[in-house]
């Protein structure tokens, strides 16, 4: 069975999502055969390599709301965080684009690690202050997970696995996610946003009962048990 994700490295409710999902995922029955794929989703294809300004205040902008609202929204994910084990610190984040944080998870996927790049990227933007834009930073965390150096420097500098991340933005066009993250099973289940292992825990479970069966065609001599 296939699960596809589409959710971005500096989107704080995908962090927790990818959380609950696992938890999910530990609980379904039918884990071993569960193929996950991250898919890339950027909240703002258009950011700057790295913004400057309060990020408090940029929050409050960016959604029209005050200071305080802001500061009470970062409190409560941080809390909310916190119930799933993670150390969110919103107060060293550097927001910024994260469109060739995907091409290195595209990269990882090559290799069987997409996963744990995808975790590594996240864990550097909301706990450790990194910038995902920065090309060092990438190479050393990309390194981390089992990357090679050279490939991974070699990827940044080219344009491999720019189709990757823009194809992957374009399906979740045409399946019209807007929001993040997003869970598909099989392309044909679908839910957005970080809900609570039971739900999605369920929707795993629907998209068991509803996947696709080989049909049987009697298309030639075969034998049974009865002779052949």
């Amino acid at each position: 069975m296939e699960v596809d994700i589409w959710s971005d490295i500096a989107c704080p409710w995908c962090y927790i999502g990818k959380r609950r999902f696992e938890e999910a995922l530990t609980r379904f029955e039918h884990s071993d055969d569960v193929q996950v794929t991250w898919r890339s989703f950027e909240l703002d294809p258009n950011a700057p390599a790295e913004r400057t300004g309060d990020p408090v205040s940029l929050l409050a902008a960016k959604y029209g709301m005050s200071v305080q609202q802001a500061t009470a929204s970062q409190e409560h994910l941080v809390q909310t965080a916190a119930a799933e084990g993670l150390d969110f610190r919103f107060d060293i984040a550097r927001s910024g684009l994260t469109f060739d944080g995907h091409r290195i998870i595209h990269l990882a996927a090559e290799h069987g690690l997409a996963d744990a790049m995808k975790e590594r990227l996240m864990r550097a933007y909301f706990t450790e202050g990194e910038l995902i834009a920065d090309h060092e930073a990438l190479v050393r965390m990309a390194r981390q997970v089992g990357l090679s150096r050279l490939e991974t420097r070699t990827v940044l500098a080219g344009k491999r696995f720019v189709d990757e991340v823009r194809g992957d933005e374009a399906i979740a066009q045409q399946l019209g996610i807007s929001a993040v993250p997003t869970f598909v099973v099989n392309r044909k289940l679908a839910i957005s946003g970080a809900n609570q292992p039971e739900q999605l825990l369920g929707l795993l479970r629907q998209g068991w009962e509803q996947r696709p069966t080989a049909a049987v065609v009697n298309a030639g001599a075969a034998c049974g048990p009865d002779g052949c």
